[in-house]
């Protein structure tokens, strides 16, 4: 056996000293560990989020809907500071009893309704205002399709290679190897699919684009995890195409800024309530 190798224990116990950036906040368990209520702004639609790749997706969606003129998705994006442990207040929890976020309520629904899962906003924006998502079963089934793909793709890019590749409280080979081999398919896999047609569902621009382009076009343009060199993102030039024809347009732009506290100043705001708030 190697200095390094490890044994699994008969009945697994957490290891509260356990490093890395995430380590204070993860628990085995689940629900509230505070008493807080949620802000409620004046818009129907209640965002709650930070401009993490699943978070832009919600405001990315929300801004193309403006940006199409629907007066109805006007809305408010509260900061989430999940180093704080906000996911875990009794008001978030009871929107989110995942604590993740993004998480969303509609107030104009009788009774209002909650939203959580980064894909199911996604889809319930594209049914309630009928955008951004095909109306043929063929053209909805493939749109789908990409969704539920990012979905399950993701986590082995986020938790997997982001995890080890950067947060890690020290650099492991073997588990760097493994999500990199699986991350590197994946870029592939977007790469030939979009070598022969403008979006991920054809022709046009949806939700499945909105739900892969804050992960992988952010990761092929160099912006996630400083990992552009080590996965050499140039070899995927359909996808970087995509990904650079997506970053132009103004509501993506708008989007992503939205409760983010990170990055140049111009890029950031920290809470939207207001479609005034990303013009200041």
């Amino acid at each position: 056996m190697s200095e390094h190798s490890y044994t699994p224990p008969k009945v697994w116990t957490p290891d509260t000293s356990a490093g890395g950036k995430f380590s204070g906040i993860n628990r085995p368990t689940a629900g509230a560990r505070f008493e807080r209520a949620l802000p409620v702004g004046k818009h129907p639609l209640q965002l709650y989020s930070l401009a993490t790749p699943n978070g832009v997706k919600a405001t990315i969606m929300l801004e193309e809907l403006l940006a199409r003129g629907i007066s109805g998705a006007e809305y408010d994006a509260h900061y989430i500071d999940i180093m704080e442990q906000d996911q875990f207040s009794s008001g978030f929890v009871a929107v989110n009893p995942n604590s993740k976020i993004p998480a969303m309520v509609d107030h104009s629904t009788d009774p209002v309704t909650r939203v959580f899962e980064s894909g199911s906003i996604l889809l319930y924006l594209a049914d309630k205002f009928r955008a951004f998502i095909p109306d043929s079963i063929a053209g909805r089934t493939e749109c789908l399709n990409w969704l539920f793909w990012q979905m399950g793709s993701a986590p082995l890019l986020g938790g997997g290679f982001g995890h080890f590749y950067a947060y890690a409280p020290e650099p492991y080979e073997y588990p760097i190897n493994r999500f990199t081999m699986e991350v590197k398919r994946q870029l592939d896999v977007l790469d030939r699919e979009l070598a022969d047609k403008t979006y991920l569902a054809g022709e046009q621009y949806s939700i499945a684009d909105m739900a892969i382009w804050p992960w992988y076009g952010e990761l092929v343009l160099g912006r996630l995890y400083d990992a552009g060199e080590f996965l050499s993102v140039d070899e995927y030039r359909h996808l970087k195409r995509w990904a650079q024809a997506i970053d132009q347009r103004p509501a993506v732009q708008r989007g992503r800024k939205v409760n983010r506290t990170w990055g140049e100043p111009h890029e950031q705001l920290r809470e939207r309530h207001d479609a005034a708030d990303l013009d200041v």
